[in-house]
């Protein structure tokens, strides 16, 4: 009996650390919140709300599949091919998006543009002209947005939560695969949530009012290389 409770924190504490490795390392899991919170000034509170969602989204997936292959005894090799397939699909979500983001990001940044203009006294005078419509617009897709984020928050796969965690915990008992399943997503989500915070108080620290024009580009930019890093590199 012993022992058994010594093997179930041990793939406790294993599930806490490979889900804190995975998100940290897997720039995905954040810099898109982070960009599109800055670019769209959204409050804290609701960039929280939004990454809490996807999280919630995207950890189900794979674990709905996993407990799914668990109870039809299916082959580890054949979810791994599955999550394999779902975390391309995701990647080339998350890169349309960013393209789709940047275009956008840019025809604001044009339309924005800082102009000058000469007075009645012969003064200089430079402004950027401010586009109420383009505002409210803002406003209005942040549905958008938030679907779009969802949609490749559910399709990305956590790749190591089936074939490190629950089948090892499966051969165990129930009990130990449902704690490491909660364990790994609770840290999963909760770290993904401190980096998003983080990120966004970096950037407050840092007070560049010269770019907020490019904000929507950047964002874009960021969002696109974290969809060509999910596809290109093993993260």
């Amino acid at each position: 009996m012993e022992e058994l409770y010594i093997a179930n924190y041990g793939i406790v504490f294993g599930s806490i650390v490979i889900a804190l490795i995975h998100t940290l390392i897997g720039v995905d899991h954040y810099v898109p919140f982070i960009a599109l919170s800055k670019s769209n000034n959204w409050s804290m509170r609701k960039s929280i709300f939004i990454v809490v969602v996807c999280g919630i989204g995207h950890v189900m997936g794979s674990v709905l599949l996993g407990f799914a292959g668990v109870g039809l005894f299916t082959a580890v090799d054949y979810l791994v091919n599955i999550e394999e397939i779902r975390g391309t699909v995701a990647a080339y979500t998350l890169i349309a998006f960013g393209i789709i983001y940047t275009v956008y990001g840019v025809r604001c940044a044009v339309k924005n543009k800082t102009h000058t203009h000469t007075g009645i006294n012969g003064e200089t005078i430079v402004h950027a002209h401010s586009h109420n419509d383009e505002g409210h617009a803002h406003a209005k897709n942040t549905g958008n947005i938030f679907w779009g984020l969802f949609i490749f928050f559910v399709l990305g796969p956590c790749e190591p939560l089936i074939p490190f965690i629950m089948y090892p915990a499966a051969t165990m008992n129930i009990f130990t695969l449902v704690l490491v399943t909660v364990s790994f997503s609770i840290v999963t989500i909760s770290v993904m949530v401190l980096m998003t915070i983080l990120g966004i108080k970096g950037i407050e620290l840092l007070k560049i009012k010269k770019i907020e024009r490019y904000a929507h580009a950047l964002a874009g930019c960021a969002i696109l290389v974290c969809g060509l890093s999910v596809l290109l590199l093993p993260i």
